[in-house]
Order: C-alpha cells, then structure tokens, then sequence
C-alpha cells in the first residue's frame, strides 16, 4: 500500500513510523512544509498519566519521550498575590520541537525518510495513493479542500491567547491570574526543560483592546506583557517563537474520512488547550487509525468507518470536557471577583469531570484548606 501523510508535526510523524514498523513492504511518504529543526510554540503538557496510553502499544517510544519530561505532582493558582496549591493533579511536559526530534528519530529507525520543506499547494500529485492521512493541523489542506464532504464547522473563542516561552523554570503548571488598569489577564505556565518554561498569556477581548494590542507590533506586544507579568517573571524575559495573539478555534467535521482521505490531530477537530490533551488526543488517533486499518485489512474504507465508529465517543467526550473548560475561560474576568481559594476550587472543578468526592480524593490538602478557609471565603 502507499500511503502519503501530510504534516510533520506529532500526529505525521507518529503515523508514519507506526505504519512502516508494522508493515515495512508499504510505501509511506511524509510532507512537511516547514524545515526539520522549524516548529511553533515552545512546550507541549500531558496530564498526570503522561504516556500510559503509549505505553500499551509501543513502551521502547514511550521510554524515549519519557526520559526527556518534566514531570510535578501538584499545581498551582495565584490570584490577588495569593498562591494556592492543588495537590495530587499532576502533569509532564517536554519540549515541542524536542518531540518532534525524538519521533523523527524513531521514523528512520524504519526507513522513512521525511520530505521536509515540501509546501503542497493541492491534492492533484497523491492521485496514486491508497490513502491520504492528513496530520496537517488546523489549517489543513485535506480539510479546506473537502469541507463540504468532511461536514466541517469552524467557530472561533471571543479571548486572545499569545504563546511565549520563558527562561523562568516554574515547579509545577500554574495559573497565575493579574489585574492591571488595562484590565484582567491569566497566564498558563509550566517548564518543559531545565532551563525553559512555557508562557501563555490569555485576555478578554475588551482587555486586549484596551491595552492596545491591536496595534502593537509583536516586538511591543512582547514587551507590554513582561511588564503586565514582571512579578511572576522576576526578571527573566519572554521568548517569542512565531508568537502572535489569536483566537482559539474550534474545528469539527461530521465525517472524518473521504473516499481514502482520513483526518487525524487538530485537522479533524481541535480540544483547548486548558485540558492539555492536544498532542495526547492526536497520538491516540494514530493509534486508534492503525488499529482499525489492520483490522480490515486490504479494505481501506472499511478500516476508516472503523476508525471514526470506535475512536469519535472518546473523542466527543473530551471535546465536550474541553469546551466546558474553554467557556470557564471565557469569563475568568468575573471567577476572579472569587477569593483566592474559591477560584481555585471553581477552576479545578470547570469541566465537570470532578466533583467534590473525587476531589478530596485527589487532593486532600487543597480541601482540607478549603474547608479551613470556607468561612472566610463565605464573609
């Protein structure tokens, strides 16, 4: 069989060497249209299970990601100076762009070999291909090109979101929530190295106008959230890497394949940030693709329906998970009228997946000062 995979990002990367492994005979082209060493963003989090689901199916990949994550057993929330910890929520984090070198490394363990700096302008070229896996992100060329088909829906997040990195190493991934006379800002942040952190900086859109951002070059932008932020970065700087304020958007198809075209990552739908499964949802569709195409082997639309019949229920559920958590969000201006230890409580709880049993479970320290404090709170 002969397969083309566009996008060398995680999703690509994955599926390319997880096919060829398996099945060394087939011909599995990559395309990417950015460099080797060329990516966005900085570091990338999963959550406390970090790799488990990887581990089940290929632990010699698993170990080698692994090796190179940071890992932290609690997090953190500062609001109005305030820090609270949340203990027993976990998470790891590694670089982006070292990822993405750890699965090239696996793709020529097999024999592929990528075809970096290859932009495609159309589908006319992979005519002879037995299936076409677009791995190629939000602004996929397989989706645009088939909307219609693909049932597609793209809707868009009213906050602005800027990704930064930062010499500052932060121990665990914490929330840190500021009001400035341009009005409420949030950071994510959390170290995926040693020496470097992940720096995402979100506001309302009001916010953002008010302070100017729609007019401020990125050098300006860059500049005006250090100072917005100077108290958590205590002197360290923000690194930028292709970072420009967006909107989040939210991207859905109806049906994830098309004749032998397969949608797998952010091409096929995409799940906020807030929960930290981006990468983890894409690796889990390559998983769940290969599966179901050896399973109807010599049949590649049965092994494509399999793929959606059997992976969209998880999938629906984590989109919905994240969409509650995205709306938490959308309105942190007014959670942030909460004291310290309420917005705390209001944040952990935002996607509905926990509930008060669950969370004194979880994080017996963080309730029992919930429930110290409560009387506080409540006056």
């Amino acid at each position: 069989m002969r397969i083309a995979v566009l996008g060398g990002g995680p999703a690509g990367l994955y599926f390319a060497y997880l096919w060829k492994r398996r099945h060394p005979e087939a011909e599995v082209v990559l395309f990417e249209q950015n460099a080797a060493g060329s990516t966005f963003g900085f570091g990338v989090v999963f959550s406390d299970r970090a790799l488990d689901f990887l581990r089940l199916d290929d632990p010699d990949t698993a170990d080698l990601i692994a090796a190179d994550m940071e890992s932290w057993r609690d997090m953190t929330l500062v609001h109005r100076g305030e820090t609270v910890t949340i203990d027993g929520v976990g998470f790891s984090a590694i670089g982006r762009l070292h990822l993405l070198q750890l699965l090239q490394s696996r793709l020529a363990t097999v024999g592929v070999v990528p075809r970096f700096s290859t932009p495609l302008q159309s589908l006319d070229g992979l005519k002879d291909f037995d299936l076409i896996v677009a791995a190629d992100g939000v602004n996929s060329l397989v989706r645009r090109s088939f909307e219609g088909d693909f049932g597609t829906s793209v809707s868009y997040l009213d906050n602005k979101f800027v990704w930064f990195g930062t010499t500052k190493r932060f121990e665990t991934l914490t929330q840190t929530f500021v009001e400035s006379p341009d009005g409420t800002f949030n950071a994510h942040h959390y170290r995926y190295a040693p020496g470097m952190s992940t720096f995402i900086v979100e506001c309302d859109r009001a916010t953002w106008l008010g302070a100017g951002f729609d007019h401020l070059d990125p050098e300006a932008a860059r500049s005006r959230c250090e100072a917005v932020f100077a108290e958590v970065l205590d002197g360290h700087p923000l690194v930028a890497n292709k970072s420009t304020w967006r909107n989040f958007p939210w991207i859905w198809n109806e049906r994830w394949s098309h004749r032998n075209m397969v949608l797998v990552g952010d091409a096929l739908r995409t799940a906020h940030y807030s929960i930290g499964s981006g990468t983890r949802l894409a690796l889990e569709d390559v998983i769940a693709l290969v599966k179901a195409l050896d399973e109807s082997p010599g049949d590649v639309r049965a092994g494509l329906e399999r793929y959606e019949a059997e992976r969209r229920p998880v999938v629906e559920k984590l989109v919905r998970a994240a969409r509650t958590s995205a709306d938490w969000y959308e309105h942190f201006p007014a959670h942030m009228r909460l004291s310290p230890i309420d917005l705390a409580r209001s944040y952990i709880t935002r996607s509905g997946r926990i509930d008060d049993q669950r969370l004194r479970q979880m994080s017996p320290g963080f309730m029992a000062r919930y429930d110290a404090e409560r009387p506080v709170a409540a006056a």
